[in-house]
């Protein structure tokens, strides 16, 4: 059984029909991503997973169990968490209350701590800044704040929505290396992603979607490899 199942899912934004009728798996242990053009429905795909819009039809099964449609604060009591678009870090708090934030679901004091200390562990930076105002933060600083805030909710499923988003190309790997070493550690990833060359190269599978609907899927490497994928999404 996939630790995520998502089967023939619609959704709409109002009259629009934004995905349409889309079927994917993560099974646990993997990194999979989904890669297209801008408006191509990635985002869409992944706000539904996490419960921040409803499909009108179909199905998403996490461990078993059908989540479409739950309220995303119970989601993430189920063990997804996720990363959004333009990192959204609650500007005005310090580093320290969002990652706070980030374990909001959870009771566990002294875990809680430890929680602390492996992010601190991954992310030094946040350690150094940990009182400063997350809004004076450097856009890859504030990347990594928004990894460890989801990280703090101790997730078996990690939603990443446009990570290198707006960063420099040294951020870029310094990121795409920690969501690497995040995965080495235990977490699955379901990675939404612009930049299809750096996606590709840590995914174990991947799915292209295309205005709403997948089109290919298949294994990471082969699909970089693909002379179609490399001149729609490569630059080749």
């Amino acid at each position: 059984m996939a630790m995520l199942e998502v089967k023939d899912i619609n959704v709409y934004y109002g009259a629009i029909h934004a995905i349409k009728g889309i079927s994917l798996s993560v099974e646990e242990g993997e990194i999979v991503t989904l890669i297209g053009a801008n408006g191509a429905g990635k985002s869409t795909t992944l706000r539904t997973i996490s419960g921040l819009l409803k499909p009108k039809t179909g199905e998403i099964n996490f461990l078993g169990k059908n989540i479409a449609g739950v309220p995303a604060h119970k989601i993430v009591r189920e063990g997804i968490s996720q990363v959004p678009e333009g990192r959204r870090i609650f500007a005005e708090m310090t580093v320290q209350e969002n990652l706070e934030l980030g374990a909001f679901t959870r009771s566990d004091k002294d875990e809680i701590q430890n929680d602390f200390k492996m992010v601190f562990g991954r992310f030094p930076r946040l350690e150094e800044r940990r009182l400063q105002l997350a809004g004076t933060l450097s856009g890859g600083e504030q990347q990594m704040l928004a990894m460890g805030r989801a990280l703090m909710s101790r997730p078996k499923l990690l939603l990443l929505d446009e990570p290198s988003m707006g960063l420099a190309p040294l951020l870029i790997r310094e990121i795409f290396s920690i969501i690497a070493d995040i995965h080495k550690t235990g977490t699955t990833v379901l990675l939404v992603e612009q930049n299809a060359n750096m996606a590709l190269s840590i995914a174990n599978r991947a799915y292209v979607l295309e205005t709403g609907r997948i089109t290919i899927s298949g294994d990471a490497e082969e699909l970089a490899a693909s002379e179609d994928i490399r001149k729609a999404y490569l630059g080749g």
